[in-house]
């Protein structure tokens, strides 16, 4: 996987987001991907504004995508975070105007 040039929007799945989401959330709050339910908020674990901001941030860099720095709170678990994505992926390869 190259950190140098950002993923395609499409081709992605629930499962691939929930899988990428878990492991960067994972990092930010120090724990195991698999200790990372992706039904429960995001704030039970401690995620705060920072890693959020953050996580926002490996989106926009890694999914050549503007993320609202807000997205981790309007859409507070992964599962809900990975659908959003979907539907805003979908979107964005589809040339909505």
């Amino acid at each position: 996987m190259s950190a140098s040039s950002p993923a395609s929007l499409t081709g992605h799945t629930r499962d691939s987001l929930i899988t990428w989401l878990s492991d960067r959330i994972a990092l930010y709050l120090k724990r195991q991907p698999a200790e990372i339910d992706p039904t429960v908020p995001l704030a039970e674990y401690g995620l705060d504004s920072v890693a959020a901001f953050s996580l926002c941030g490996d989106i926009e860099e890694d999914f050549d995508f503007v993320m609202e720095p807000t997205a981790a709170w309007d859409y507070p678990t992964v599962q809900a975070l990975a659908d959003h994505l979907l539907a805003e992926f979908a979107t964005a390869e589809g040339g909505a105007s």
